[in-house]
């Protein structure tokens, strides 16, 4: 072979070489997406090959489709699907999307722990979130084994959720998201939290208790501390009168015990409910939180304002602050300007 065909043979093998490598980017490592932002595919225990190509084609350039499909079928993914939130980042290609999913190397979600008042809707919420079913979950929640595997009974288990943003996979079970919320709980009771709770003379249950009440009074923040103060005064308040301390009376435990929630109004014939959680009857804290207590409610009972006052009611200018009273006698004068506002709105 002379040198002139040896030299044709060589640039149609580059070529061939240039060929072959091109398109081997084109399928398998350009841009995979045809979004410039990250997409995102949730893939649950129902999915398998072909519903997961059927959930990445929205989003999928359609040679960088044909690439993926041909890697799955050579790398028998159909024998290795993973459940998870996987994100598909713009420029990865083919390949490398079916590295991810075929390991298993999904994103977290940012769960937020929402301040809501029941077990169920707690559920509901988080489900929203997660691959869980909300029913289970709250059954999950309801079961008194479970509960005290983690030093909580079923009406103190809200006390372990505290309601920050956390990093969680998507397709966590109900056990490895109690180990984390049961962690996440131990963390936010640090040495300091603990010591102030212990010089109310209070558990971090009974902490999380009262603050689930001073929440439901007021979303005023800056207000929180004294409503928590007057919820303590008499809680610890001991004279002949209220030798076991005074009922809290606090309206929000009734809405709780009824589970009528839109109450306006708490009339004498709604406070004959027996339920552990009527506190006008009851003394002490009810059994446990009436909601997922905020962190503002929490560190205003830690941080409580020290004062006199025994009695409130909400201002009559429905500003959602209130009017504090020493005495039963100035919280009637409160009372009756608060009852009068009602009326004249036709709030029954």
């Amino acid at each position: 072979m002379d040198k002139q065909h040896k030299n044709y043979y060589l640039l149609a093998a580059a070529i061939c070489v240039l060929l072959v490598c091109g398109l081997t980017f084109y399928y398998f490592f350009s841009a995979f997406s045809t979004s410039e932002t990250t997409s995102y595919i949730y893939i649950d225990t129902d999915d398998n090959a072909d519903s997961v190509v059927a959930k990445l084609t929205p989003i999928a350039r359609q040679h960088s489709l044909h690439g993926f499909t041909t890697l799955m079928r050579h790398t028998k993914y159909a024998d290795h699907v993973r459940t998870g939130r996987y994100a598909i980042k713009s420029g990865e290609g083919a390949f490398t999307v079916l590295r991810h999913l075929k390991n298993g190397m999904q994103e977290p979600v940012n769960l937020t722990i929402p301040t809501v008042r029941t077990v169920e809707r707690l559920s509901a919420e988080l489900a929203k979130h997660l691959m869980l079913d909300s029913a289970t979950l709250a059954s999950a929640l309801k079961n008194d084994t479970l509960c005290q595997k983690y030093g909580y009974d079923t009406t103190t288990i809200a006390c372990m959720f505290i309601p920050n943003t956390y990093d969680i996979y998507w397709n966590v079970n109900i056990n490895k998201l109690l180990d984390r919320m049961k962690k996440e709980s131990n963390n936010f009771w640090n040495a300091d939290r603990k010591a102030k709770a212990q010089r109310l003379k209070l558990s971090p249950n009974e902490v999380i208790t009262l603050a689930s009440i001073v929440d439901e009074e007021t979303a005023n923040n800056g207000e929180k501390p004294m409503i928590a103060g007057m919820y303590y005064n008499r809680l610890m308040l001991r004279n002949a009168e209220y030798p076991n301390g005074m009922p809290l009376q606090a309206d929000p435990t009734i809405k709780f015990a009824w589970k009528d929630f839109g109450l306006r109004r708490i009339y004498n014939k709604l406070l004959t409910i027996k339920s552990p959680y009527n506190t006008y009857v009851n003394t002490g804290l009810p059994p446990g939180p009436i909601r997922i207590a905020s962190i503002a409610g929490i560190e205003s009972v830690l941080n409580l304002t020290h004062h006199d006052y025994l009695y409130m009611c909400a201002k009559e200018d429905f500003s959602g602050t209130h009017n504090f009273a020493r005495t039963y006698a100035e919280h009637k004068v409160n009372a009756a300007k608060y009852a009068a506002a009602l009326n004249k709105r036709g709030i029954q």
